[in-house]
């Protein structure tokens, strides 16, 4: 059984909004936490301060708790975080919206209304993206719970949408007719804060820089320091190799309604990866 970790950024005046789901085997996920919180205590001794997580936004700009940590310290961390992923050999699933786009659709009504919101449109995405991937795994080791950081507005909404999943959406991944809808989905997803579920605050910390490399590579943001769009290429093509797959998420060939509908608002940027 699978663990899938989602968090969110760039839903409020960003233009691009993204959400990432760490994907955990349920075996590793103690050992995993476990290193996830020695790296905050060895921060919280650097910065003087006790974290109870990074803040990823904060620690990157080197506010608050941060500034006493130059940006060669931070990249160095940034480096370390990432490596340290990618040795675990987790996988990464990830959804992302052009946000002008999107509401030129929405007002539209080009987009269906179970997938009306921003949060919504990339939750439902990673849901699907994973459903595709694991439905042909042995036995049960494609099933899969989801922990969403803590989101009250949509938590209700979004949950009656997994329990009464629209058909419109089978054909993303090729549903049979005798299996049931996102049977590798295993009951509702569940909310928590990041504070108490340190893996959230992974998928925040990715999360991030793969909004900020759409944001550069998009020409939307520029670039706030020299060779910054060099850091973040190479941290997200670090990345890139731990994905479930182009194919799940943003399939270049063959994509049906539905996915093209994920596919048309996403970024080039972020599709291609």
């Amino acid at each position: 059984m699978k663990i899938c970790y989602c968090d969110e950024t760039g839903t409020g005046s960003e233009p691009i909004a993204i959400m990432v789901g760490i994907v955990i085997d349920s075996q590793r996920m103690h050992i995993t936490k476990e290193h996830w919180g020695k790296l905050l205590d060895t921060l919280s001794r650097i910065v003087g301060n006790k974290l109870q997580e990074i803040h990823t936004r904060d620690f990157y700009s080197g506010n608050g708790v941060w500034r006493g940590l130059n940006g060669t310290k931070r990249t160095q961390v940034i480096d370390a975080v990432l490596e340290w992923f990618v040795a675990r050999k987790h996988h990464l699933v990830y959804s992302s919206i052009m946000k002008s786009v999107y509401f030129e659709s929405v007002n539209r009504n080009s987009i269906p209304p179970e997938v009306n919101t921003v949060w919504k449109f990339l939750g439902f995405h990673i849901i699907l993206a994973i459903q595709k991937a694991f439905q042909n795994c042995e036995k049960t080791k494609g099933n899969t719970i989801f922990i969403f950081d803590n989101e009250y507005r949509e938590e209700l909404r979004f949950t009656n949408l997994i329990n009464k999943t629209p058909e419109w959406s089978y054909t993303y991944y090729n549903k049979n007719t005798k299996d049931n809808p996102l049977n590798q989905i295993v009951d509702v997803p569940y909310f928590g804060d990041s504070k108490d579920v340190p893996l959230i605050q992974v998928a925040d910390f990715i999360c991030f820089f793969l909004r900020r490399y759409a944001e550069i590579k998009e020409n939307l943001i520029p670039p706030r320091y020299d060779q910054e769009e060099e850091k973040v290429t190479n941290w997200v093509t670090t990345l890139a190799g731990r994905t479930i797959g182009r194919n799940n998420i943003y399939p270049r060939k063959g994509r049906c309604v539905c996915a093209e509908m994920f596919y048309r608002h996403a970024p080039s940027s972020i599709r291609d990866l």
